[in-house]
């Protein structure tokens, strides 16, 4: 199992709107790909939130195939509408996991 994890950084002046738009609109994008088979949210505790929370999304596939199309094909749009939507709102960076048990 392939684990693309993004991490989020959010400011509180948009953080439940921001939260709305992620659980309403940019999972379900990443989702209609059919490259991701499921996805998990989390926000993490014992950090920092001066500055706003942060939150987790874990999209699973099966492949590193699928994810580099992913990558490709469809990363940088939804990247470019996050931006044009929330601006510096917020921030994020991802990294790429394997399941190995």
């Amino acid at each position: 199992m392939i684990v693309y994890n993004v991490t989020y950084k959010v400011r509180w002046d948009i953080q439940e709107r921001w939260s709305a738009w992620l659980q309403s609109a940019h999972i379900a994008a990443h989702l209609a790909t059919g490259l991701f088979d499921s996805h998990r949210v989390f926000r993490l505790l014992e950090q920092d939130e001066e500055e706003g929370p942060t939150y987790v999304v874990q999209y699973f596939t099966t492949s590193l195939e699928r994810y580099r199309q992913f990558m490709i094909e469809f990363a940088p749009d939804l990247q470019r509408v996050a931006w044009d939507k929330w601006g510096d709102g917020f921030m994020g960076f991802r990294t790429l996991m394997e399941e190995i048990n």
